[in-house]
């Protein structure tokens, strides 16, 4: 999977300027390199990923307030099984800070992370996830592995933290998108939020084999992150 085809194809199409696309191509470098600062990080492989030619705006239905989603976890299927996705915007590659790129790859990993023990525990068998799973203020971080038993590097923690407290903001970003992407017309998706679900059959689920190691890691995540939870308690 090529992640940079639908920017391409984009361009192909002249969707795409010149310029954007070589910004793009420019710094997705930083988006390498933050998948494999998270995967030397946790041991664990990052998921498919692929950069979206578009901005996100999530709206509540009946509300003027939205919001923007930079990345998303996708679980979709694929030959009647399901595969988990990251996908990420090009505003975010062209303009997000690298810090900035690396937190928000690191945080849809966790829910990659996440998604992937439920459904190796067939957690998931209401057939429906909730669209707050993959909203851009992230109001369901509970859901999520704490990030100090997945990762071992100071510094990315120290990201997600910043980053995350209780809902993603960078406000100089999204002033940059607005002004650069948005106001100039480009690509936008527009969603509403209580509709960003996805729809999972018990059957296609139950066919879907979750890799053995990767069990057997989420199992010691799982056993760090109840001690880090025992040890803040007490």
């Amino acid at each position: 999977m090529d992640p940079l085809l639908r920017v391409n194809e984009s361009h192909k199409n002249g969707v795409l300027s010149d310029k954007t696309r070589f910004l793009i191509m420019e710094r997705f470098g930083i988006v390498l390199e933050g998948i494999q600062r998270i995967e030397k990080a946790s041991k664990i492989n990052f998921p498919l990923a692929y950069v979206e030619p578009s901005i996100i705006i999530s709206q509540h239905a009946g509300s003027f307030d939205y919001g923007i989603l930079f990345a998303r976890t996708l679980p979709i299927i694929v030959n009647e099984k399901v595969e988990i996705i990251i996908q990420i915007t090009a505003p975010l590659v062209a303009y997000g800070l690298k810090g900035t790129i690396h937190a928000i790859l690191a945080h849809e990993f966790l829910h990659y992370l996440e998604l992937t023990k439920r459904m190796s525990k067939m957690e998931m068998v209401s057939d429906e996830i909730s669209g707050n799973l993959f909203e851009s203020m992230y109001a369901d971080t509970t859901r999520l592995f704490e990030p100090r038993a997945v990762f071992d590097d100071k510094t990315l923690l120290l990201h997600i933290t910043k980053k995350f407290p209780e809902g993603f903001r960078d406000y100089k970003l999204e002033d940059k998108v607005l002004k650069n992407w948005i106001q100039k017309k480009l690509p936008t998706i527009n969603i509403a939020l209580d509709s960003n679900t996805v729809r999972i059959p018990a059957d296609v689920l139950a066919k879907t084999q979750i890799d053995s190691n990767l069990v057997h890691k989420l199992e010691q995540i799982e056993q760090r992150a109840s001690k880090l939870r025992k040890k803040k308690l007490y």
